[in-house]
């Protein structure tokens, strides 16, 4: 069975739909799922975020509304926001995870590549210092992305 994050979740991405934007009253959705407002933040913060593809507008004393939107950049502008932005010095490894699976979504890797490269910088796999694996992390992710893409644009 599905946690309420999920379905909250799945809620959020049902109403957008085809859409790229959807507005939507935190304290009515947390009524809905009969969870706190908090819970709605969460959701929003962790699985609606711009390596997902989506960004979050809130309105202030606008009764709590928020806009959910995707955002559609072409192949280019997510890589570059992906490989400059958010991969910068340092990524944790369930941020990498969203950034690899915006990659896989978008068709710019495949899920077996994002499968793969997920197993290779997970903290397992990293042998290093805690406060060095995100930089470790962070070098070969941006390596690994740069060669697929090298070898798709060969192909």
């Amino acid at each position: 069975m599905a946690n309420i994050s999920d379905l909250i979740e799945r809620f959020l991405l049902d109403t957008l739909g085809e859409d790229n934007s959807v507005n939507i009253s935190r304290n009515e959705l947390a009524s809905y799922f009969a969870c706190a407002p908090s819970q709605i933040n969460y959701v929003l913060s962790t699985r609606f975020t711009p390596e997902r593809g989506y960004v979050i507008e809130s309105r202030r004393g606008g009764g709590g509304y928020i806009t959910v939107v995707r955002v559609n950049r072409s192949s280019d502008e997510t890589i570059d926001e992906i490989l400059n932005r958010s991969i910068s010095d340092g990524i944790s490894y369930n941020h990498s995870l969203q950034v690899l699976e915006r990659l896989a979504g978008g068709g710019i890797i495949t899920e077996r590549e994002a499968k793969l490269i997920a197993s290779a910088i997970s903290d397992k796999a990293l042998i290093a210092p805690t406060v060095a694996k995100d930089g470790l992390r962070a070098g070969i992710l941006k390596s690994v992305i740069l060669r697929l893409l090298q070898e798709n644009s060969e192909e």
